[in-house]
């Protein structure tokens, strides 16, 4: 019989050919070891541990507490569920995909009834009872025709509608038990390796994301390979419930979205505004230290200058319909850069001009589905803090140097010090020559290494006419969110025929960089709201204090420190309702109040305040001016001043 040559790190022995994974690792690896793999790389290729083995084969573990490994145990656990619902409900159910996802897995389903919590604890129970008969996820490939015959005859259309765009001969297939998918894997070995898991509720979704398809039910679940990791997340997702933007804003009067004006437009509330307002003084103040000049655009510009940008070719499914003014063809904006290359060319531009650093908080309008749209931070009409460096290309290092270390302050100042950074190459649709987005990536690569920054490569997911880095903050929670990204563009300056006067007195062409560095004031705003559960610092709280009088004999008193107290530009409030004081002092805790200052008989006396923080601690009563160079030195530090 011939041999092969299977090899682990350093360790290599020879094993008859077809030999499986798991009888190699006997073998090659100690029991503990093994307990902990729950698949392999096999030659870089993801494979289950019963897989036969034909050829030398260079085999890298995947262990139980990888990334990979979690995956594999969700997108079995899927598969699992699937089960549980068909033996459940029967051949009535139809069933779609389910994959694994961050945090958990899914299972698109057609079913006539809406799933009720009541069925949630019966698929539990049937997954419970499934895991526990440890049955062998097995795998084969049999001819696609054959496969469609078998899906044809239990009647799933959707995966006969999968299999015939398959232009392979063979698929793979799975089976646990009586239940058969079609899948690639791998899978965990059996299904006794599912123990930790809970569902976690069901949404509509539309089959292959078209809303012209039926509508399935999708049953989102989580699993874990323990108790303690799985109960972690679900504590998680409950105080992500507490945080949720969405609530809160309505909670604390920050915005709110009509459907009589429209899906995904915001409509900010008076302490919204004000707390919006207070972000864009400080990244207008923070810009012009940095050396940027601000500039203002319209919202809708000529159908034609969207032809130039390419973004009618490679953006137009995230723009709206065009309107014709005086018979010429109009387009509201879904990006500010040609609006800025505009400025640019109103004028013959000199190489000792350069860099010219341009900002603009620009509201923009893209389309989502209405699926999609999610409270602030899925949106229809957003406004970026936008920004465009022109510059020669010996300066485009020093100006993503320059770009970096402002954003990465500007995080900071709002709290966000942990993060993940992606360099985002060429995607499938886009302009311009290899080379020319060679030497784009190439340049935001250089910048990251040498800035020090450790990063991830995100292949084919950069804008249609450059590259980028896209940076992740991470909130409270440890989620992640993208906010900031920074594009070098060689193509636009070529689409609209930019040019300066080089030192040589000849034309030449500058390099453009596109960035943001909170993307959308909505979403930011939103991810505020989450991060800080709506408890916001003292510098950019839309309200600083509020006054609870003990009884109507101190109004006037209040009434003068509210006076006061706003003319020092204090943001204050006033509660003079005849109310008890525990309540008033109850409802600015639920309205995230930093400081509540209590005036009695005794503070009126002495023309003090009481002030008490809004975890309940409370400081010694101090004069109103007193009080006011106190929150005025708490602003200064908290925007860095």
């Amino acid at each position: 019989m011939a041999e092969i040559a299977i090899k682990i790190d350093d360790q290599e022995e020879r094993f008859p050919e077809a030999v499986t994974v798991a009888e190699a690792l006997k073998s090659l690896m100690s029991g503990k070891q093994r307990k902990q793999t729950i698949a392999v790389y096999a030659n870089t290729q993801a494979v289950d541990l019963h897989t036969e083995l034909v050829e030398d084969t260079v085999i890298v573990p995947i262990k139980k507490d990888s990334p990979e490994g979690l995956e594999i145990l969700r997108h079995s656990t899927s598969h699992i569920m699937a089960q549980a619902v068909r033996e459940l409900f029967g051949n009535d159910v139809k069933i779609a995909i389910g994959p694994a996802i961050e945090n958990g897995f899914y299972y698109d389903f057609l079913r006539d009834a809406p799933f009720s919590p009541e069925d949630f604890e019966l698929i539990e129970k049937k997954m419970a009872q499934i895991a526990g008969q440890a049955l062998p996820f097995s795998h084969r490939y049999i001819p696609r025709v054959e496969a469609i015959e078998m899906f044809r005859e239990q009647g799933e259309k959707y995966k006969v509608e999968l299999l015939e765009e398959i232009e392979d001969d063979t698929v793979s297939i799975y089976q646990q038990g009586s239940f058969v998918d079609l899948c690639r894997g791998p899978h965990i070995p059996d299904t006794s390796w599912v123990r930790d898991f809970k569902l976690l509720r069901v949404a509509g979704a539309y089959w292959r994301g078209d809303e012209n398809n039926d509508v399935l039910q999708r049953i989102y679940g989580t699993v874990f390979f323990d108790k303690k990791a799985l109960k972690k997340h679900l504590n998680d997702l409950e105080e992500a419930k507490k945080r949720d933007h969405r609530r809160l804003g309505k909670d604390l009067q920050l915005f709110t979205i009509n459907d009589q004006i429209g899906p995904g437009l915001i409509l900010w509330q008076p302490k919204g505004s004000l707390l919006r307002r207070l972000i864009e003084d400080y990244w207008k103040d923070e810009h012009y230290r940095h050396d940027y000049e601000l500039l203002y655009t319209p919202h809708i510009a000529r159908q034609d200058l969207w032809n130039t940008s390419g973004h009618l070719d490679f953006y137009s499914e995230n723009m709206y319909a065009s309107m014709e003014i005086d018979e010429v063809k109009y387009q509201l904006k879904p990006m500010n850069c040609p609006f800025h290359i505009g400025v640019y060319k109103s004028n013959k531009r000199s190489y000792r001009e350069f860099p010219i650093r341009w900002a603009e908080l620009g509201t923009v309008y893209r389309y989502e589905r209405a699926g999609a749209l999610h409270g602030l931070l899925r949106v229809r009409g957003f406004t970026q803090d936008d920004a465009h460096i022109f510059c020669r290309e010996d300066q485009l290092e020093e100006e993503i140097f320059n770009i970096l270390d402002l954003n990465l302050l500007i995080l900071k100042r709002f709290g966000f010090e942990d993060y993940d950074v992606y360099l985002s190459t060429r995607p499938e649709k886009s302009v311009g020559s290899e080379e020319i987005w060679e030497k784009s990536t190439a340049a935001l690569k250089q910048a990251l290494e040498k800035k020090g920054l450790g990063f991830e490569l995100d292949p084919g997911e950069g804008v249609f006419y450059g590259p980028k880095i896209d940076i992740k903050i991470k909130d409270q929670l440890g989620r992640s969110w993208q906010c900031s990204t920074i594009q070098v563009d060689f193509n636009l300056p070529d689409r609209f025929d930019m040019t300066y006067t080089g030192a040589d007195n000849r034309d030449h062409q500058p390099i453009m960089i596109h960035r943001a560095l909170m993307g959308s004031l909505e979403r930011f705003v939103g991810v505020l709201i989450e991060h800080y559960a709506g408890a916001f610092p003292i510098w950019f709280a839309p309200v600083q204090a509020r006054i609870l009088n003990i009884t109507d004999d101190q109004a006037a008193y209040s009434e003068k420190v509210y006076k006061q107290l706003r003319k020092a530009g204090v943001r204050v409030e006033k509660d003079l309702r005849n109310e008890k004081l525990n309540y008033k002092i109850r409802e600015a805790q639920m309205a995230k109040i930093p400081y509540m200052l209590i005036v009695g008989e005794k503070e009126k006396s002495d023309t003090t305040v009481t002030v008490r923080l809004r975890d309940g601690k409370n400081l010694p009563p101090m004069s109103i001016d007193e009080f006011a160079a106190k929150i005025e030195e708490e602003s200064r530090q908290g925007r860095g001043i």
